[in-house]
């Protein structure tokens, strides 16, 4: 009888703790951070229980994208983010919102965006990313915090210093030119040498090639593997990012949960077989690393040489995670930039004229090489407006690892910090009345002379945890569109439909038809 008792009380105690905490997730903790953003004079759209905002989000982006924008908008925030273009009006710049239960504070201050970007003492951290995001992008640098992100930093940052970069132009310049000399080759095939091109699908396998031939020393069709298993899981993400995540769910042998094992499965497969192949492989002696000095040579050597040091070394899982992560963001972000600089050029012809006459008057009809991309102070220009009006990343987040004070801004733990990068970038405050306009030139005197704010361009982020690809991304993207120019003239397709969405980056809803011409020169 009393074990009885014992169990029976013990059962009791469980049972009322575990309701404790749904009705401290589902009720009190929203109850709290409302009043305490209230009380600060920050408002934000109502909670709904479970579901939060997410409803609300999913109606607006549902309506938008029914929508087509003018060709010559850039005004792309009501289509992009509704909900945040809807709120500001509603709340202000600075309001709250929920995401399911977790609550989002959006910040569009470029001055609290770089306090929040660029501490170094562990107050922000990147917060937990929904698991199917995970199994697509993996758990790498970008994800996660602490001494892993010092560990996964520490290996990967060799693999994109300046030295490692000018040895990938030669390859970025090849895989280019085998895209270029196919769409001439369709160009002469059509009656007037005149080829419509659907270039965001283009330049998604161009940079994927290039990522896997310089990142990770295999090719395009070798890791096509992982870069339909990561389509794939994309999709999924894209169907399930406004629904209401419920952790349990996970597990259960839905459809849909045995396709996303499926497709996992093949990822790591995968990425497991180019990494075994490397292990497997000669590498020539002139290597720095015995097994290449490439982004996958350099994690696996370090991998191996801290077989000691459990704590700096990383496991073969790590290894896969930081290869979805690279594969991922390689690919996705120059793609993307690619894509949005080519419909600019086309929709002003004057400045895509202006770009070759520099390209010409530098590079002539040569592969560009480090000093002649240095020389291109306009493409750089038009690289930076790009950035500004079509960031591919559309909004950054951060968590407060603990209560946090910023002025008279008190930010509760485990808030998750919103800073709508697509807002900043074309907020009149701080760009001026033509904000939405196609400008280069703001950019003359370079970033920090660009706005009214020298923060107010975050394209790759800022501080500690920005892009660590940048470089790389940007040195593509310039070797890419100097090759185009110097071969090709571009004009829109009558066929273009102007809608910029966010499906994980900002991409064209109903892609990019560009009509190529063939120069002869």
């Amino acid at each position: 009888m009393g074990c009885l008792a014992i169990a029976l009380v013990s059962f009791t105690v469980i049972f009322i703790s575990i309701i404790w905490q749904i009705c401290r997730i589902l009720f009190w903790r929203p109850y709290v951070v409302t009043r305490c953003f209230r009380k600060q004079g920050i408002r934000g759209p109502p909670y709904s229980v479970l579901s939060g905002s997410l409803h609300e989000i999913e109606r607006l982006k549902n309506a938008a994208r029914g929508s087509v924008l003018e060709t010559s908008s850039n005004d792309i925030i009501q289509r992009v983010v509704p909900h945040y273009h809807r709120w500001s009006l509603d709340y202000g710049d600075t309001f709250l919102y929920w995401f399911g239960t977790q609550p989002r504070i959006c910040i569009s201050d470029p001055e609290l965006a770089k306090h929040i970007l660029s501490n170094k003492f562990g107050c922000f951290i990147k917060p937990m990313t929904r698991p199917l995001l995970e199994k697509m992008a993996g758990r790498g640098l970008g994800l996660v915090n602490g001494a892993d992100w010092v560990k996964h930093r520490r290996i990967t940052s060799p693999a994109f210093t300046s030295g490692k970069l000018k040895v990938m132009m030669k390859r970025m310049a090849e895989c280019t030119l085998s895209m270029l000399h196919e769409w001439k080759n369709q160009s002469f095939v059509a009656h007037n040498q005149c080829k419509m091109i659907e270039v965001n699908g283009e330049f998604r396998k161009l940079t994927a090639d290039i990522i896997a031939q310089t990142a990770f020393g295999t090719s395009y069709v070798q890791g096509r593997e992982v870069f339909e298993a990561q389509r794939e899981l994309r999709q999924c993400c894209r169907a399930s990012i406004a629904d209401i995540l419920i952790p349990w769910s996970l597990y259960l042998p839905t459809p849909e949960n045995l396709g996303i094992w499926k497709t996992e499965r093949r990822l790591n497969k995968a990425l497991r077989s180019i990494i075994e192949s490397r292990l497997n492989s000669q590498v020539s002696r002139s290597s720095d690393s015995v097994h290449g000095d490439d982004l996958l040579g350099l994690m696996i050597g370090e991998s191996e040489a801290a077989k000691t040091k459990p704590g700096l070394k990383l496991s073969m899982n790590e290894i896969i995670e930081e290869c979805k992560m690279f594969f991922f963001a390689g690919q996705d972000t120059t793609s993307t930039l690619l894509s949005w600089t080519v419909f600019l050029l086309s929709s002003h012809q004057e400045w895509q004229d202006r770009l070759r006459q520099e390209v010409l008057k530098e590079c002539r009809m040569g592969i560009p090489d480090s000093d002649m991309l240095a020389k291109l102070k306009l493409v750089n220009m038009v690289f930076l407006e790009v950035l500004r009006l079509y960031s591919p990343v559309i909004t950054t987040f951060r968590k407060a690892s603990k209560d946090i004070k910023f002025g008279n801004l008190i930010i509760p733990r485990d808030t998750c910090i919103s800073i709508p990068v697509v807002k900043i970038h074309r907020m009149e405050k701080y760009w001026g009345e033509d904000a939405n306009e196609f400008n280069p030139l703001r950019f003359s005197n370079g970033v920090s002379e660009a706005a009214k704010h020298p923060n107010a361009l975050i394209a790759f982020g800022m501080g500690p945890r920005a892009c660590i690809g940048k470089k790389f991304a940007m040195l593509e993207a310039k070797i890419v569109i100097v090759l185009m120019l110097q071969r090709f003239s571009f004009f829109l397709s009558p066929d273009y439909k102007h809608t910029p969405m966010e499906n994980l980056t900002l991409q064209p809803q109903c892609g990019i038809p560009i009509l190529m011409e063939p120069l002869l020169l």
